[in-house]
């Protein structure tokens, strides 16, 4: 078997472990606009295979729906109409069962074709495709949680998605000055949006080896945190104050002591674990108040090296732009990642819903200042 096949037959089947722990009911629901029901994920990244590698590489290939384009497309314009993102839960049909029998169908016929030739062409879309589905695991993890945390009884779920301690003694790791070449200069896949490799001046500057802890974060809470506007971007401020925002996602103070909702259930909060489910704008107000601020994604790609990263995507301060000589793909894989750099930030590293073989210290996750299920997490520079 070849490494692609196998890569992308223990790809389709990550995201059905994911998912085996469901019941029927949890797959349609869409409770935000900017969650997507658990179906809808099974079903777009089978559809990304069926439209961008059988399509265009098998000629014997027919469609298993010819409806489902429209219903699973995500933003490909240049692939047609779709369904819109805030109406994906509206969808009951096709059934779950239906979109399991598409995710084999499609596999069995991508497997097929892989058998067939090896084509670098084809190999490489079949890498985008399984790196998007990836994407897409992760995605489906987060919206797990959003769909079970936000109901009345907060159901438990078994999936091996746990925070780890932040036990390393805290140090600050001094990088110097000096001209440091930034974007992904191996050779393996990486996204459009790494590319542009190129030379960036950093001034001095020291890095914390831990992310900020939950207890941390208490006293940010405890201190007013939430009640200081002299903190807060002015947008931050407002959103907060809309929102009645005054502590992390999943946090609930019952009787003076703060809860939170987890996959094994709602428990009291883990003051030694590291901070998660904060916004942008949060994790900018907690630098403020501790007297320190967020890493750019350069000087965090720089000091990566020097600590362990992993456990939660790390909000930078950096803007989420093009590289320079940074190039759009023609056609619709051009979409991917270069219309959506406006109005987002820019976050490092990687989570414990990330694929392990997805993990890059060059990877530009992104993401809105006031996105808060993400699987998000704060280290400080001084």
């Amino acid at each position: 078997m070849s490494k692609m096949k196998q890569k992308f037959l223990e790809t389709r089947r990550q995201s059905e472990k994911l998912i085996q722990n469901l019941e029927i009911e949890d797959f349609s629901v869409q409770p935000a606009d900017f969650v997507s029901p658990p179906k809808w994920h099974l079903a777009h990244s089978t559809w990304f295979f069926e439209q961008f590698v059988l399509k265009d590489f098998d000629i014997h290939y027919k469609l298993f729906n010819a409806d489902y384009a429209y219903l699973f497309n995500s933003y490909y314009n240049n692939v047609g109409e779709r369904v819109l993102r805030p109406n994906r839960g509206l969808m009951t049909r096709p059934t779950v069962n239906d979109v399991l029998q598409y995710r084999k169908y499609v596999t069995t016929n991508v497997e097929k074709l892989l058998d067939e030739t090896n084509k670098k062409e084809l190999l490489d879309v079949v890498e985008i495709g399984i790196n998007h589905e990836q994407q897409h695991q992760e995605l489906l993890a987060y919206d797990i949680k959003y769909i079970l945390g936000n109901q009345a009884t907060q159901p438990t779920i078994q999936l091996d998605l746990l925070l780890e301690e932040e036990t390393q003694k805290q140090e600050f790791i001094a990088i110097e000055e000096g001209v440091y070449t930034i974007g992904h200069q191996k050779d393996s896949f990486c996204f459009d949006n790494e590319l542009g490799v190129h030379k960036t001046y950093i001034q001095p500057f020291e890095i914390s080896n831990k992310l900020i802890t939950n207890g941390e974060y208490m006293a940010f809470i405890e201190s007013g945190g939430y009640k200081n506007f002299n903190l807060w971007h002015a947008d931050g401020w407002d959103f907060i104050n809309e929102n009645q925002i005054s502590a992390p996602m999943y946090w609930h103070d019952i009787e003076g002591v703060y809860h939170y909702y987890t996959y094994n259930g709602f428990l009291p909060v883990d003051k030694n674990k590291p901070l998660t489910h904060i916004s942008y704008f949060e994790a900018y107000a907690y630098a403020q108040w501790a007297g320190m601020r967020l890493p750019t994604e350069f000087e965090w790609e720089v000091a990566s090296k020097y600590f362990n990263w992993g456990q939660l995507w790390e909000w930078t301060s950096s803007a989420y732009l093009p590289y320079p000589n940074f190039k759009t793909a023609k056609g619709a894989l051009g979409e991917y990642n270069g219309k959506f750099m406006v109005n987002q930030q820019v976050l490092r590293g990687a989570s414990i819903a990330t694929a392990k073989n997805h993990k890059r210290h060059t990877y530009r996750n992104f993401f809105q200042t006031d996105m808060r299920w993400l699987f998000s997490g704060v280290r400080l520079v001084k």
